[in-house]
């Protein structure tokens, strides 16, 4: 594992938008996590440890969405960031993989596409039995999900944010619609929407943090800061600190992901 700080902005002919956290402030944000709860964490220990080796600031940590699917312990993620908040300011925004886990309580297709997207892994991380499991119906999985799940569990997803504002940044999982004003995005878009985002390169007064698309390293411009390293497949999960104007990353590694770098 390890901490580095990267400087984000070069020297140009005409200058980029500096976008800043308010003084007195300090905001890490956190990729999706996906299950990893090994990794997450290792992530807290070196948010904690970077926190306090810093100047006193009042300090908010977020979780950018998709704490659960595809890792293998999506309940142990959902815990141990309801403990990390009852001890600190951490706020969470939904993810669309929280959106399809909330909705399977309601509907069978929500429920297969789940299954399909990791749910299988977050269901096997609550105490059924595998092989229970794999012997019932999807109507009868469906039936059981309140008997699995427990209830703080569900409140928790259902309190968790659809963006969050600090300063000049705009924190939401997905991204936004280009050329639609923050008051008017559409909720679909803040967890689902990937490639006009990503792609576009209008003008902006403000600086998007998101998780949603996989980068092999984080994707970072003065304008858009994507940190999901994939950590379900990839070992990295990755953070983004910010205070001031200035932008670090802290990246939690597995031992298998040292190993390839």
């Amino acid at each position: 594992m390890f901490n580095k700080i990267r400087t984000l902005f070069a020297a140009k002919a005409e200058p980029e938008p500096v976008t800043r956290i308010p003084d007195g402030e300090r905001v890490y944000a956190i990729g999706d996590i996906h299950g990893r709860l090994d990794l997450f964490r290792s992530l807290i220990a070196m948010i904690e440890a970077d926190d306090a080796g810093r100047d006193p600031a009042r300090t908010t940590v977020i979780l950018l969405g998709d704490l659960v699917d595809r890792g293998p312990d999506s309940a142990g993620v959902i815990a141990t960031a309801r403990e990390w908040a009852r001890q600190r300011t951490v706020r969470m925004l939904a993810g669309n993989h929280e959106e399809m886990f909330l909705g399977s309580f309601e509907r069978e297709d929500t429920l297969r596409h789940f299954l399909r997207h990791g749910g299988r892994e977050t269901l096997l991380s609550y105490p059924i039995d595998p092989d229970e499991y794999n012997r019932v119906t999807l109507e009868e999985l469906r039936a059981l999900l309140p008997s699995l799940v427990p209830a703080e569990d569900i409140a928790f997803m259902q309190a968790m944010e659809d963006h969050i504002r600090i300063g000049d940044y705009l924190f939401v999982h997905a991204g936004i619609r280009p050329g639609v004003a923050l008051e008017n995005q559409q909720t679909s878009d803040l967890r689902w929407i990937r490639g006009e985002f990503i792609e576009d390169r209008s003008h902006r007064d403000f600086a998007v943090v998101h998780g949603h698309t996989i980068f092999d390293e984080p994707s970072i411009t003065p304008t858009r800061i994507g940190i999901d390293t994939g950590a379900f497949a990839s070992g990295r999960l990755t953070a983004v600190g910010l205070e001031g104007a200035a932008r670090w990353l802290i990246v939690a590694e597995d031992e298998a992901a040292r190993a390839a770098a």
